[in-house]
């Protein structure tokens, strides 16, 4: 079993259950799946750096990434329909238990001049996303072999109702959100 899995059944799902004030323990909060998403820019200019940013994304997260692919033509961004576009991985169950504990625990915490995430990035619906600058905060990404820097987004879809109930669902399953906002800074994580 995943130990963040693990956590959440022996610790949060108590702790959830004593702030909601139920006695039902499958009204409490639970992930439902994460959706890590990359955009790869224009097909045209490397048509080789789609296969290495699928071959580092099925690294990172264990699984074969779906290639997403253009739906219409727009003269603007020289694509056209059916060109590859992006790559996207959906995780559940055990996978995605053991890709959370690493982000927390790993990846998080090797951002240079990280002062913890924005806790302001939910959806309204308890539904939580971040943006990461580049894919050498994961361990399992030799930085020395990687050609091209490449941002990915995460998404964590919860059960949660709302944005209170979401943050507490990944505060105590260990997310390292900022409490207070930096001076004179954006905002950003």
């Amino acid at each position: 079993m995943a130990r963040l899995l693990e956590k959440y059944k022996n610790e949060v799902v108590g702790a959830l259950m004593d702030k909601s004030e139920t006695r039902n323990h499958l009204a409490v909060p639970r992930l439902e799946k994460i959706v890590v998403s990359l955009g790869t820019g224009s097909p045209q200019v490397d048509k080789k750096r789609i296969e290495l940013a699928s071959r580092d994304l099925a690294t990172i997260t264990g699984q074969k990434p779906f290639v997403c692919r253009a739906r219409k033509s727009v003269s603007n961004f020289k694509v056209r329909a059916g060109m590859e576009t992006g790559l996207k991985v959906t995780l559940r169950g055990a996978r995605m238990y053991e890709f959370l504990d690493r982000l927390i625990h790993v990846a998080i915490p090797r951002i240079r001049d990280f002062r913890g995430l924005n806790p302001q990035s939910f959806d309204g619906r308890g539904n939580y996303s971040l943006g990461v600058g580049e894919q050498t905060i994961f361990p399992e990404i030799d930085a020395a072999a990687v050609e091209a820097a490449q941002g990915m987004n995460i998404t964590v879809v919860t059960t949660a109702r709302n944005d209170r109930e979401g943050m507490d669902l990944l505060g105590l399953m260990g997310m390292p959100f900022r409490t207070e906002q930096p001076a004179g800074g954006t905002g950003k994580a």
